[in-house]
């Protein structure tokens, strides 16, 4: 019998940090290996957020901060909300978390009792499901491909919602496929919403700023649905700050209450001198984030051009984030060197990681199995001598 809860053990690992965890183990023993496998920018972060750190220090923010985070961030939060989102939220309707993640978490947590269900289109972020089973409850989701560009239409969320729904949670721009819903795509799944009130939406905005169509939109704009829609969001993508730990959401003030007492007993709150820095990043503008999503969409054309031209690989052009999600089940049933068969999208990441030296991860994590996640995040002579190694790596399959 297992020392360990069934929490735990019912738990999975996450994909990404585990293809990132075998790359670094590999790079140890001597290999070039090339990372296309974690979410985080390889920028550094802007040298008037660091500096707003240092003056933090010097300050003496080195005490507790408050559990929901401090006033001033909060309200630089509602002001950007507000600029950027045209979104009327005020301090007592934002809670600082440690990350994104930690604030995913907390709603979850919050919201979902034994046997609710959660709908997740996929793909998805790999630790959306998980976390619905850390809270007992169960996630129903809703299939999608390359040829819908990964997107849900009304008509598929209709048919998931059952009686025992409790939430909807999705991200845009989406992680791991990029894909970016436009404003009246988000008003037709409102649309549907309002058909049914006891449902709550998380709307997961962590790459809002690296968006490559228009501007970005959340489907809190809707009136009809906000109260019930709970934005998260944070610093690390688009400030570079993944180190940092810097997320929140902007929920209704019962939901947000709810949050910050769940945050009280867990982690209370976020890290002083992150908080003063994330200050600092809000208020300053988006000069350095548009420099990067400059760079960004350079590397998005370079890396589709360089995918188009890999026999037996589909993908298509993503519309935001910094990830490819080709399609490469033409590879299943294929033999490596050594007559190993490659089955399914762990076992093709796996020979790309050990044969090419390319980290990268397989699709089933996401809920798509007919898939890898590569991400751009990082130079451009990484990624052409990348994706030269998977080309030839795929091309050595027979």
């Amino acid at each position: 019998m297992s020392i360990l809860s069934d929490r735990i053990n019912n738990l999975s690992e996450s994909a990404t940090l585990k293809m990132t965890k075998l790359g670094r183990e590999l790079a140890a023993k001597g290999v070039n290996v090339i990372s296309l496998s974690v979410g985080e920018p390889d920028f550094n972060t802007p040298d008037h957020v660091k500096e707003a750190a240092k003056k933090a220090l010097d300050d003496n923010f080195t005490r507790y901060s408050p559990v929901a985070g401090y006033p001033d961030l909060r309200q630089a939060i509602v002001n950007k909300l507000k600029a950027e989102n045209n979104l009327d939220y005020d301090i007592s309707q934002i809670v600082v978390s440690t990350g994104a993640k930690q604030s995913l978490s907390n709603v979850i947590l919050t919201l979902i009792n034994p046997g609710d269900e959660v709908i997740i289109p996929t793909p998805y972020w790999v630790s959306y499901s998980e976390m619905v089973t850390l809270a007992e409850g169960k996630s129903v989701f809703i299939n999608t491909s390359i040829e819908s560009d990964f997107k849900i239409t009304p008509a598929q969320l209709e048919a998931a919602i059952t009686p025992k729904s409790k939430l909807f949670m999705f991200s845009s721009p989406n992680n791991p496929t990029g894909t970016v819903y436009s404003k009246d795509e988000l008003a037709a799944l409102a649309k549907v919403f309002e058909k049914h009130p006891n449902i709550f939406i998380i709307s997961d905005e962590i790459y809002e700023h690296i968006n490559f169509v228009d501007q970005h939109e959340s489907i809190a704009q809707f009136p009809s649905i906000k109260d019930r829609v709970i934005i998260v969001n944070g610093f690390s993508k688009a400030f570079a700050m993944t180190g940092w730990r810097l997320g929140y959401i902007a929920a209704s003030k019962e939901i947000a209450a709810a949050n910050d007492k769940m945050q009280g007993q867990t982690t209370s709150g976020t890290c002083s001198i992150a908080q003063r820095a994330g200050i600092v990043a809000y208020e300053q503008g988006l000069d350095t984030v548009n420099e990067m999503k400059k760079a960004f969409a350079r590397r998005r054309q370079l890396v589709y051009d360089l995918l188009k031209d890999i026999p037996g690989v589909k993908t298509n052009l993503p519309e935001g984030a910094f990830y490819f999600f080709p399609e490469i089940s033409s590879f299943f049933g294929k033999k490596d060197a050594d007559g190993n068969i490659i089955k399914n999208s762990s076992d093709l990441a796996l020979y790309l990681l050990n044969v090419g030296h390319v980290a990268t991860v397989g699709g089933d994590s996401f809920g798509n199995d007919n898939y890898i996640r590569l991400s751009y995040a990082a130079s451009d002579e990484s990624l052409v001598e990348a994706l030269r190694r998977i080309k030839e790596a795929l091309g050595n399959l027979r």
